[in-house]
């Protein structure tokens, strides 16, 4: 069995593990090695725990078992006691039945009293077998009694004292129990502290880079717009707007890059976006495009005249609604952003809807018939076509649209 000195020093133990404190300037790092030092302790203390409960529960029994026995030796020793009572009960019948009948024993031979006469010589063999009889009978159940008298006290001692060692090692287990519970709460505290110190200096990290992307992003803008603003793009050719000529849009793009054609085309890169020929803006925003800019311009000449294109996504807006543009305005300013930019043959009203899901043609990640067309328009003018996702496009344009 366990000694509770033992199961003390074990629990003191526990608890003399202090956790360290975090220091002011925590990083990412040192809180990631506090909560692997806190995880591996608390699962330590765990494994104790559970070993302390297995000796407390085989400590339990034995103290059961220790009043299961007492108890057993307490019926015993009652059920001496009855037998004790029975034998001198069954010795007075005798004797009171022997005096009624005026005979003992077999019969004859006069009172039992007179057995006593000791002026009656006659009588003496008679009372000296009567009195070994009886002193016989009484005597074996006064041994048998005593004897088990000893016994039951023997044995009711020894598990008087099993009781008490057995309750002590109890109450120790229950000691170091509560110890290592605290000890084990402590740390699932500390644990709680750190992650939440953790979670948030990731946020506070998250948010700082946020902030200056987006810095970044809005310094770029600036830029961009300055050296749009003073006719100075990165290196675009010159041109001499003339009605019904279409030019590159992407001309001045820097690190131009061609995506996937789907209602479009996509692209990424940075720099300033020209109108494609000369046209009428319909709109600037719409909350459903990724970035929420949706430029869309009527053409009013050329062979697409009457036509609505679109660019979207990550454009910073450089036109109003009701805006005159040519192929020589600038319409907004790319940013390098997460979604690049998409461009295409928008719907007639010019609020957000493309005509490949105005004829059902897209379904979510599909190369369609009206983005390669425009794909098809851009490589006429100098831009790299998109990258078809499957061939032929889904869908087919309607009579009369043209071609490249």
């Amino acid at each position: 069995m366990v000694g509770p000195a033992l199961l003390v020093a074990v629990a003191a133990s526990l608890c003399a593990v202090a956790a360290p404190a975090l220091p002011a300037g925590a990083s990412v790092s040192s809180d990631h090695a506090a909560i692997s030092q806190l995880e591996q302790r608390i699962a330590a203390q765990g494994v104790v725990i559970q070993e302390l409960v297995s000796r407390s529960d085989q400590a339990q029994a034995a103290y059961d078992a220790a009043l299961s026995r007492l108890a057993a030796d307490e019926a015993r020793l009652q059920q001496d006691q009855r037998a004790e009572t029975a034998a001198t009960l069954r010795l007075r019948r005798i004797a009171v039945s022997s005096y009624t009948t005026g005979g003992w024993a077999s019969g004859g031979g006069g009172s039992i009293l007179s057995l006593f006469d000791s002026s009656d010589a006659s009588k003496t063999m008679e009372r000296d077998e009567y009195t070994g009889l009886v002193s016989g009978d009484v005597q074996a159940a006064i041994s048998t009694f005593q004897r088990d008298q000893q016994v039951v006290a023997a044995e009711a001692s020894a598990a008087s004292a099993q009781k008490t060692a057995d309750a002590a090692v109890l109450a120790a287990l229950d000691a170091d129990r509560r110890a290592a519970q605290g000890a084990l709460a402590a740390d699932d505290a500390q644990l709680a502290q750190v992650t939440g110190n953790l979670q948030a200096l990731l946020a506070a990290i998250q948010a700082q880079h946020a902030a200056e992307e987006r810095a970044a992003e809005q310094a770029l803008a600036a830029q961009q717009a300055a050296l749009a603003a003073s006719s100075v793009p990165p290196s675009p050719p010159t041109l001499a707007p003339a009605p019904g000529v279409y030019a590159n849009p992407l001309r001045a793009i820097g690190a131009l890059s061609p995506e996937r054609v789907d209602q479009g085309v996509d692209y990424s890169g940075y720099g300033p976006i020209f109108a494609l020929g000369d046209g009428v803006v319909l709109s600037t925003v719409n909350s459903g495009w990724p970035g929420g800019t949706f430029i869309a311009y009527r053409l009013t000449d050329g062979p697409a005249a009457g036509l609505v294109v679109y660019a979207a996504e990550d454009i910073e807006p450089m036109v109003q609604v009701g805006e005159t543009v040519t192929p020589s305005t600038v319409i907004g300013q790319m940013y390098e952003g997460p979604d690049g930019i998409e461009t295409g043959w928008s719907d007639a009203s010019g609020d957000g809807e493309t005509m490949a899901r105005s004829y059902g043609q897209f379904s979510g990640a599909n190369s369609t018939a009206f983005g390669y067309n425009f794909s098809q328009l851009l490589m006429s003018l100098g831009a790299p076509g998109g990258i078809l996702q499957n061939d032929p496009p889904t869908g087919a344009l309607p009579p009369g649209w043209p071609a490249w």
